[in-house]
């Protein structure tokens, strides 16, 4: 694991960003059951933790995108992350909502954009991907150049990556399942019982927790 990916895993412990309930599991948008929840909000509580994570990003995006023009961020998680890397790195900022508004201009993208801009998106958290690839998919088809994406975790699915290739869109984390669960255990956050459950959980996720 390199230094960035297990400083992040350290610092969404410390904050408890991280919450572990195999007994009681959380239920996520897509319907999946899961024993572990990401909380990224919490890290913009934290000074020290969302100047991190912004400069991550800056990091990732000078390497990975040297061209980018425009940062967007994917509402509503990763509207502030998106714009603290937009100031840091002094490029104009939009984001995207998960659907246009029903009411005023019926906007879905919000700031202003030219078509053709070279755009890098921001995101907060990747699970199985479809609502961070339906922000991609907005852009593009308002005309932005999606160079790819960025994002703070990921759960690291099949689903997901399969996903991102069928879109063409590139993706970059700071952080990752397994990077996140093994800075856990040699914590003592978690213990070997709980590794276990969650390796499970990892095998088939969609399935976890249905009874099939």
């Amino acid at each position: 694991m390199d230094n960035t990916s297990k400083k992040i895993a350290e610092y969404l412990l410390q904050i408890k960003a991280i919450k572990l309930q195999p007994s009681n599991p959380f239920t996520w948008a897509s319907g999946w059951k899961s024993p572990i929840y990401c909380d990224n909000r919490k890290t913009l509580s934290f000074p020290e933790v969302r100047s991190f994570i912004r400069d991550s990003f800056a990091a990732v995006i000078r390497e990975h995108y040297p061209d980018a023009e425009l940062i967007a961020g994917v509402a509503t998680g990763a509207i502030a992350h998106g714009a603290l890397v937009a100031d840091k790195m002094q490029m104009p900022f939009i984001y995207v909502r998960s659907e246009a508004k029903s009411h005023g201009l019926g906007n879905q993208i919000e700031g202003f954009f030219t078509k053709g801009q070279k755009t890098v998106v921001v995101e907060d958290l990747i699970s199985t991907g479809g609502s961070s690839l339906s922000a991609v998919k907005a852009l593009r088809d308002a005309g932005c150049d999606v160079l790819g994406m960025t994002a703070i975790f990921t759960y690291g699915f099949e689903k997901a990556a399969a996903g991102f290739k069928e879109e063409n869109c590139e993706l970059y984390t700071l952080c990752d399942y397994s990077t996140l669960i093994s800075a856990a255990l040699g914590s003592g956050y978690i213990g070997e019982s709980e590794v276990e459950t969650l390796k499970k959980w990892r095998t088939d996720p969609a399935n976890w927790g249905t009874g099939k």
